[in-house]
């Protein structure tokens, strides 16, 4: 009787890890596939609770509100990341049918490809690529009865004035940047590691300190021929 009591409880215990682990790995399952089509950033819960369902219990598709939360929260990241592309896409890329929108700037273009000459078929590339990536978030979001994630409302900082940008809102601002070069002592280090919290200098201390564009901010900024290099410096 004891014994069938004791075998009894082990049951019990075995179903609910067995239940627990099916959950944790349905979650790392989501969690891992949201990845591979989503970035990194950070941004306000509050942006992107509005409007989830209440999915007080698993649906039938394994979705939960939880998983809701994630998806919507890498849709975010990628709607910021889309909107920082397309600002470089719109004056140094290629903007097609592909990617619409802007009028490459040639002195910007030529700037850029000193860096590297295939430099706006990257940045065209990379647009789409995050284009895709929101729009695929959204398209499934939409496919299980949650909301997709607009940003539109949040479209206040102003556009660059250059002739070729669009006049529109946008969410991320590339004309006041702080440049980080402690990347480049960092790798050049022999005897510190950032694993084990080491710090290191910047290479150019004044870049990370003032305010810099990485896209011309008007078509004054499109000479002389080292001030635009330097502005494409920064984007690259």
């Amino acid at each position: 009787m004891e014994h069938n009591a004791q075998q009894a409880q082990k049951e019990d215990i075995m179903a609910k890890n067995t239940q627990r682990s099916r959950y944790s790995t349905s979650r790392r399952s989501l969690l891992l596939k949201g990845l591979a089509v989503g970035g990194a950033g950070a941004l306000g819960a509050g942006l992107l609770t509005n409007g989830v369902p209440a999915f007080a219990k698993e649906r039938s598709s394994g979705i939960t509100r939880g998983d809701v939360a994630i998806l919507r929260f890498l849709a975010a990241i990628e709607i910021l990341e889309t909107d920082l592309w397309r600002q470089y896409n719109e004056l140094g890329g290629i903007p097609d049918s592909e990617v619409p929108g802007g009028t490459a700037s040639a002195p910007y273009v030529n700037a850029l490809q000193q860096l590297d000459g295939d430099m706006s078929q990257y940045i065209h590339d990379n647009t789409e690529d995050e284009i895709s990536h929101f729009t695929f978030i959204n398209a499934f979001l939409a496919s299980i009865g949650a909301d997709p994630v607009n940003l539109d409302h949040f479209r206040n900082i102003p556009s660059s004035k250059a002739t070729g940008a669009r006049q529109i809102g946008r969410l991320t601002n590339l004309m006041e940047l702080t440049v980080d070069t402690s990347w480049w002592t960092r790798y050049r280090s022999r005897n510190k590691n950032p694993d084990f919290g080491d710090t290191f200098p910047q290479a150019i201390p004044g870049l990370s300190k003032g305010r810099f564009p990485a896209i011309p901010r008007s078509d004054a900024d499109l000479s002389p021929d080292k001030h635009i290099q330097a502005i494409a410096n920064t984007a690259g």
